[in-house]
């Protein structure tokens, strides 16, 4: 997909055209992947103040060529031949509702048009592949500052950032906020280690630890991809049009190779309903190859029907301890929580996570 259009406040043209995905990083044609990757970080720098959300080419390849799941299609903005703007429109395959976008322009090239016109694109593409639902998302630093943004939950405000702006004005509505919070790993863990003896105390004898190191044992697809459909029904999402996932043993194998391909290692701890053998709650820490690299809490579930057992202090301790063996040299684990997800605040709080920074979630139904 192609256009040509004028930015405000200057002759040059901007073309939009989609990116070429490589078959390999050091292929003739990887170039403007690895300019879109840096993009990328670059973005996550300035709207944060951090290096914490810093991802490698290698592993964000696998999952813009893979596309059996989830599709990322990555369009990028060029004036005199030099990239200064991109928008991914990514939907999942077997869920038909809604697509999310993420848009990258920089401060220095806000404020010409640049963004307005990838925006369109994008919504132009989700409106192409049928869907009714457009979901966003924009960081925050922790200074909510003049004039804040609160979501329709109530819970948590944001700073109105000329992106977070952008898309109020082009009719999405601030759902949620979710809080970015940051565990010290190099710090003492006996603390953790009593938190654990602790919740295993008060579950008792039905629930048993598991815990393993993608990829995930073929003995324990089936159930981690139950458990894994549930963060779609059971996790809060405020009034965020969430299709119900659809997960099978081969789907995780798929989830799983996408990890490996890209260098990156992902511990699962998880927590086992032993009458039933159905797995009632799980968390998973994910780092890439770099060994100082910061650690990635990516999901964590209790299922409705086992909560109130501590199922979710077992797991997110469990694996902090896991992990110290896994990633010594990592820094910190960072996580995002919605903000009126209170039990889950207060397990982080508990433990010894704080506030870095905050997320946006932003919804705009199609007509």
């Amino acid at each position: 997909m192609s256009m040509t259009t004028t930015t405000d406040g200057t002759s040059a043209a901007l073309t939009i055209t989609a990116l070429t995905v490589p078959e390999t990083l050091d292929s003739p044609d990887a170039t403007e992947f690895h300019s879109f990757v840096a993009l990328n970080n670059a973005i996550c720098l300035s709207d944060t103040g951090m290096r914490d959300f810093d991802r490698s080419a290698e592993e964000m390849l696998p999952h813009w060529r893979e596309s059996t799941d989830e599709v990322h299609l990555t369009l990028l903005a060029r004036e005199a031949g030099e990239i200064v703007g991109a928008v991914t429109v990514s939907h999942a395959t077997a869920e038909p509702t809604s697509a999310e976008v993420d848009l990258m322009v920089l401060p220095d090239n806000w404020g010409r048009g640049i963004e307005t016109a990838l925006l369109a694109a994008a919504e132009a593409e989700v409106r192409a592949l049928g869907r009714k639902v457009i979901q966003a998302w924009t960081l925050h630093r922790p200074s909510p500052g003049e004039a804040p943004l609160v979501p329709k939950t109530g819970w948590g405000r944001v700073s109105r950032t000329p992106h977070a702006q952008l898309l109020a004005d082009a009719g999405f509505t601030l759902e949620q906020v979710e809080r970015n919070s940051a565990f010290d790993l190099q710090g003492d863990l006996a603390p953790i280690e009593r938190m654990l003896a602790d919740a295993l105390a008060v579950a008792g004898s039905e629930y048993e630890l598991v815990e393993w190191t993608v990829p995930t044992p073929p003995e324990l697809r089936s159930g981690y991809a139950w458990a894994l459909s549930r963060m779609s029904t059971d996790a809060p999402s405020g009034d965020l049009e969430i299709d119900e996932e659809i997960w099978d043993a081969d789907r995780i194998a798929r989830r799983d190779a996408r990890f490996v391909d890209g260098g990156q290692t992902v511990s699962v701890s998880a927590v086992e309903h032993v009458p039933t053998g159905t797995l009632a709650a799980f968390n998973e820490l994910v780092t890439g190859s770099d060994p100082e690299g910061v650690t990635h809490q990516y999901c964590t579930l209790v299922l409705k029907e086992h909560r109130g057992h501590r199922l979710g202090q077992i797991v997110k301790c469990a694996n902090i301890l896991r992990w110290r063996g896994i990633a010594p040299r990592s820094p910190r684990i960072t996580t995002f929580n919605a903000e009126e997800n209170r039990p889950m605040l207060d397990i982080n709080e508990a433990m010894g996570f704080a506030p870095v920074s905050y997320a946006g979630a932003w919804q705009k139904k199609l007509e």
